[in-house]
């Protein structure tokens, strides 16, 4: 059993011991095995550790002195990726907060790392700083073949992110699904535009929720929609359109946890 997102963090990394259960990276048992289950993992829990009175370089090469065969090439590499060229010879106490997220990532990537831990990376970051973490991210999947672990409480920002996605509450794991699966899972409901939405609830024998005058959801299936068509037209409403919701991954989360609250 795990409390929640940093709590889990700690357990696969081996900064928190495990009461039950095991955790396997590339094969290895973290706790077995900690060296080699650690060794291409790059991680970081809940803020990048940095010395804000170095330069962004300074900070690199503190890590890169950690590693092995670490070239300064390797360094100049990481810190092309995240685009901090320009300001890498500046103290790290001048960097707007999206960039030190950037700085902690090129730290946690220095040793090419098949395997990257984040918690909460766009927490607190205003939209530029956001989009900027966001296309990094998806540049070290998808050209460095990264695979990335993200925790956040941030639904929508992991919509766009993410291609699976493991939902915990009250530390028990709900569901562990690709996001395309989970969202299909929740019942889907259809938006129907109407003249008079006045008497649906009486006519309908489905879940309604009227939003206004004319526009309302119902809770049906596909094959359910001409049933709820025909029982419009028979009683004189006149029907405009018909399209099925986009159910985002908040909805289907809160459909998975009774509605309860996103921890």
């Amino acid at each position: 059993m795990v409390h929640g997102k940093t709590t889990t963090i700690k357990l696969i990394l081996g900064l928190q011991g495990i009461t039950s259960g095991q955790v396997t990276i590339n094969g290895y048992d973290i706790e077995k095995q900690f060296t080699r289950a650690i060794e291409n993992v790059g991680a970081i829990i809940e803020n990048p550790d940095l010395y804000m009175y170095l330069t962004g370089y300074e900070n690199l090469k503190l890590v890169a002195n950690m590693y092995s065969g670490i070239t300064q090439e390797r360094i100049m590499e990481v810190v092309k990726l995240v685009k901090l060229e320009n300001r890498i010879h500046d103290k790290v106490s001048k960097y707007s907060l999206g960039m030190r997220q950037r700085l902690g990532v090129a730290q946690a990537i220095l040793h090419r790392p098949n395997l990257l831990i984040l918690d909460e990376p766009t927490n607190g970051l205003d939209p530029e700083g956001i989009k900027e973490m966001r296309d990094l991210l998806k540049d070290l999947a998808k050209n460095h073949k990264m695979a990335i672990f993200i925790s956040s409480h941030n639904l929508a920002e992991m919509e766009t992110l993410c291609n699976k996605v493991c939902i915990i509450q009250n530390g028990e794991v709900l569901e562990t699904n690709e996001i395309t699966k989970l969202k299909k899972t929740a019942q889907t409901h259809y938006k129907v535009v109407v003249d008079n939405t006045q008497k649906i609830k009486e006519l309908l024998a489905y879940p309604v929720e009227i939003e206004n005058e004319t526009n309302m959801l119902v809770d049906v299936t596909r094959e359910q929609i001409p049933e709820v068509v025909k029982v419009l037209v028979k009683h004189d409403i006149k029907i405009y359109e018909v399209h099925e919701e986009q159910m985002s991954l908040e909805d289907a989360f809160l459909k998975k946890t009774g509605g309860n609250i996103i921890d």
